[in-house]
């Protein structure tokens, strides 16, 4: 059973989290024994920790009792609205790491990018934004020195309600990045704004990029130690992660180069204790709390955290086709998430690359049905290794049949009577599956090897599956997903027996994004880096995912390419893509940009999202973003 030991509060707490509520207008107590007035909420001083928890729970759950029935926000199903869910829709959907089949609305207006401010997918994502600014802004009110000095709150819980403040300015400054990334100028209030109606006012991109590194700033030394805190908490590896990514964008936000501070803050992550997993697939498992590099999760059980976004819905929606939804600890497929043929083609291994670390062509190759010329020959290459009798190659084979032989002849010839990787004259033919190899003939011993070349990220169901994209909606038409599983390393599914939600955390940072964060700070010139390093970080995360290139150099080409390979599926594309100039305008196109299916440059107004247009009704101090 999963064991988190920060627990969620499921009550409905009136006037805290509310956006505009007047209280004057309740003149009668809540009917409802669940639901607790915030002026009453603190008299219990465990109460403290219980709302921070919920402010956490805003980034997993979508409601008060879960998985639906009293929604924190209106206006969108329920399960659509959950914060996770719609932020993974609009920094992934939008790129060519994902398509989604569901015709809901707005919603094919993400991978077609012709999203207007109407779109109710990007006013949900908007709206819970603003619900988790607004609901660590009531914390922060409700726990200002002054109050708990009032409520005779001292010694160690005053020490612990102090971290709690830290902790909801981390989570508010969090929802605020999402906004400046996202929305760009968009309303600002903070705990120093009187509670009650009113319209707030609208805040530069520029002046909120200010106000977010200050609040970071302001509390990364008093943030419990990195890897000190209760799982799923914020420490100050969290806030320094965060203002890494925050200094990478930075010319995007505010027109600053900040990659020395960049590198200030990766430096500080890396030297911290951190480690890197040594099984990539271990990091979206139902017990990847045990996995080794994530930073900063979102949680999720099962059994306490219980909603339709999340992970619940990244496992679930990937689910089609010929897949098996047991063997991901689910109980069913929604048919839904894909991925293109960009992503895809990003894992295919160089080959000639490989083969040009190689010494001398041998006299010795494969000939065979599995071989590029057949049985007929000219037969495959193996080359020298630099060990005496010990032949290699990387090839690509197809299914059928190989055999060794020397100069082109029959006459000396090896095969393998028992299947067993031994070697013998005039043996028998060796099955092969279609794929790309290191193959190795030691003619010493008598002895040879068949190594599938992949990269173990590259995690997609390919059975019953076309690469292309002819119909977004049919699933089997693109590669499946296989990433994310509600299954632990021993193989056993998620707490909720039902198969229905998920245990599975999201890791919202990891640290192999500040590798790459790190290496992509250096080549854009950040002071107190250094290329080799990040070289080596680079190199580090393609041997644990038994990718035989390593690289000598790097360029950003690289370092884009590889943070796909690294982190698709995991919320980071869209942001990348704009940084990289990328994401809209320019000649990178992909499968469905532009809702064309070969792809077509769109506007680059396009690089942030509209201001919904029912907040920009309601609230006159605010303006439209530009090109909407």
């Amino acid at each position: 059973m999963k064991k988190h030991s920060f627990k969620i509060l499921f009550v409905s707490i009136i006037t805290l989290f509310t956006f505009t509520s007047c209280l004057d207008d309740l003149d009668t107590l809540p009917e409802d024994k669940d639901i607790v007035l915030a002026e009453d909420l603190f008299d219990d001083p465990a109460a403290y920790k219980q709302v921070l928890a919920k402010i956490y729970a805003g980034l997993a759950i979508s409601g008060q009792q879960g998985p639906a029935g009293l929604p924190d926000i209106s206006g969108i199903d329920e399960g659509f609205s959950q914060y996770l869910r719609q932020y993974w829709l609009a920094q992934e959907v939008t790129t060519d790491e994902a398509v989604i089949g569901w015709a809901d609305g707005s919603l094919p207006d993400y991978h077609e990018q012709d999203w207007t401010s109407g779109n109710e997918f990007i006013t949900a994502l908007y709206n819970r934004i603003i619900y988790q600014i607004t609901s660590a802004n009531a914390f922060l009110r409700q726990t200002t020195p002054e109050l708990l000095d009032s409520r005779g709150v001292t010694g160690q819980l005053l020490e612990d309600v102090l971290v709690y403040r830290d902790e909801a300015r981390f989570l508010r400054a969090l929802s605020y990045y999402h906004a400046l990334d996202l929305f760009g100028n968009v309303p600002f209030v903070t705990e120093a704004d009187e509670v009650g109606f009113f319209f707030p006012e609208q805040i530069l991109r520029t002046d909120l990029f200010s106000f977010i590194e200050s609040e970071l700033l302001a509390i990364e030394n008093t943030l419990i130690e990195p890897l000190a805190n209760e799982y799923g908490r914020a420490d100050k590896g969290a806030a320094w992660t965060l203002l890494a990514k925050l200094y990478l964008n930075a010319e995007v936000y505010s027109g600053q180069n900040k990659y020395t501070e960049c590198l200030t803050y990766t430096n500080k992550i890396i030297n911290a204790g951190y480690s890197l997993e040594s099984d990539y697939q271990n990091l979206f498992l139902a017990d990847n709390y045990l996995s080794d590099g994530i930073i900063f999760p979102i949680v999720f059980d099962g059994l306490h955290t219980q909603s339709y976004g999340g992970t619940t819905f990244l496992i679930h929606a990937a689910i089609g086709g010929t897949m098996s939804p047991a063997d991901f600890g689910v109980n069913g497929g929604w048919g839904g998430n894909r991925t293109t043929s960009a992503l895809v083609d990003l894992f295919d291994i160089d080959v000639s690359s490989l083969q040009a670390s190689l010494g001398a062509a041998s006299t010795w190759g494969l000939v065979g049905s599995a071989t590029t010329n057949g049985w007929d020959g000219p037969d495959m290459t193996l080359y020298e290794s630099g060990t005496a009798n010990v032949f290699v190659g990387y090839l690509t084979l197809a299914d059928g049949e190989i055999k060794f032989r020397e100069n082109n002849d029959w006459g000396n010839n090896y095969g393998d009577d028992g299947a067993d990787g031994t070697a013998e004259s005039g043996g028998q033919n060796i099955a092969v599956t279609a794929g790309t190899y290191k193959i190795t003939f030691d003619l010493g011993a008598l002895t040879y090897s068949i190594e599938p070349i992949t990269d173990n990220r590259a995690m997609f169901h390919t059975d019953g599956q076309t690469k292309e994209i002819a119909d977004i909606p049919t699933f089997t038409e693109g590669y499946a997903i296989t990433k994310f599983k509600n299954i632990d390393r021993a193989g056993n599914p998620g707490s909720d027996t039902t198969g229905e939600f998920t245990d599975t955390d999201f890791p919202l940072f990891r640290l192999a994004d500040v590798y790459l964060m790190y290496a992509e700070a250096v080549l854009r010139g950040g002071a107190g880096g250094d290329e080799g390093t990040a070289v080596g970080y680079i190199n580090q995360l393609r041997a644990r995912s038994n990718n035989p290139a390593s690289l000598n150099s790097i360029d950003l080409d690289v370092i884009l390419d590889e943070r796909a390979r690294e982190l698709y599926w995991e919320g980071h594309r869209r942001t990348d893509l704009v940084r990289y100039g990328r994401f809209s305008s320019g000649d990178y196109v992909w499968p469905w940009k532009g809702g064309i299916a070969e792809g077509v440059s769109t506007s680059s107004h396009l690089d942030i999202f509209p201001i919904p247009a029912t907040d920009l009704n309601a609230n006159p101090n605010l303006t439209q973003n530009q090109g909407y």
